[in-house]
């Protein structure tokens, strides 16, 4: 009787990172900085791929479509989050909750699939170079591209229909910054047993396939590697995949640790989001800046090109 007596949750407060006013004007201040860091590194990125015709090869495809699915990503989460941290009441309706729900496991499935496909790649060039150019043609990179999307888009689409289906009566309140799935699932007045074993399955898909892919990739680059003769040639391979292998750890980790895992404490549960959700897309272009010669190289040419095009 008492269920029957509860109204449907319209809306949700968000309870964010802490209630403390001077917590949250430092959060404000650190989000906002990684924030402009993760838009700028990634933009830069797509810019130097697009403007720089040496980095029009599949590696850099498809790195330029990680970094926009990055930008989204935080785009999606951050700005909203500082929004929140300077309200005095951090509500979300529910139709914007879906939505966030909804582009927030498009984009995170969709990187999944790219770092995925990026080992593939550098699997193909290290151990058969031979075949590299007839196997990942332009054509290829596009399909694989396209697939990583896709499957973003379906992956999204059961997490979100799985978690939004669910009766929401009476608590609104969310220990969490952004809406997430497990949060939500928490939330919820009926059984969440289907939604989450959904939820669970596709994170089989779409986190465990994946990393098996990956670490089977590098095992046979590993391999393939210390059979190098020389030394400058191991050192290239692995400067080329090091970047790579660092993004893998961080993001697969982390993801792993909140879809796949058993429930830890509300706190660890933000401690990690705040790590996937939201320092991982501004680490992504810096790893992949910082180590990489040929981004560096595009990047003065672009900065020396500068002048004749104000000119």
């Amino acid at each position: 009787m008492s269920q029957t007596n509860q109204t449907w949750v319209t809306e949700f407060l968000l309870l964010g990172l802490s209630d403390d006013p001077q917590t949250q004007a430092l959060l404000f201040v650190l989000f906002l900085g990684v924030y402009f860091v993760t838009a700028l590194g990634n933009l830069l990125i797509i810019i130097l791929v697009l403007a720089d015709s040496h980095l029009h090869i599949p590696m850099y495809f498809f790195l330029c479509n990680l970094s926009l699915a990055d930008f989204f990503s935080s785009t999606n989460i951050v700005p909203q989050a500082l929004v929140h941290m300077l309200s005095k009441r951090k509500v979300m309706s529910f139709t914007n909750c879906a939505s966030q729900l909804f582009l927030y496991l498009f984009f995170g499935a969709t990187q999944c699939a790219l770092l995925a496909v990026m080992s593939y790649d550098r699997y193909l060039a290290i151990c058969d170079p031979m075949h590299y150019s007839i196997i990942m043609t332009w054509k290829a990179c596009g399909h694989l591209a396209l697939g990583c999307w896709v499957s973003g888009v379906l992956i999204s689409l059961v997490d979100t229909t799985f978690t939004l289906c669910l009766p929401y009566q009476g608590d609104n309140r969310i220990a969490h910054f952004f809406c997430e799935a497990p949060v939500l699932l928490a939330l919820a007045s009926g059984d969440t047993y289907r939604s989450q074993m959904a939820i669970f399955l596709m994170g089989v898909v779409i986190l465990l396939a994946p990393m098996s892919l990956i670490l089977g990739s590098y095992s046979f680059i590993i391999v393939t590697v210390i059979r190098m003769k020389t030394t400058s040639g191991r050192l290239k391979a692995f400067s080329t995949c090091g970047s790579h292998l660092i993004v893998v750890i961080l993001f697969y980790g982390s993801a792993i640790m909140t879809y796949m895992t058993p429930r830890s404490s509300k706190e660890q549960d933000k401690l990690v989001s705040v790590l996937y959700a939201v320092v991982n897309p501004m680490l992504n272009p810096l790893i992949y800046s910082l180590r990489n010669k040929d981004v560096k190289r595009a990047l003065r040419n672009v900065v020396n090109q500068a002048p004749s095009w104000r000119k």
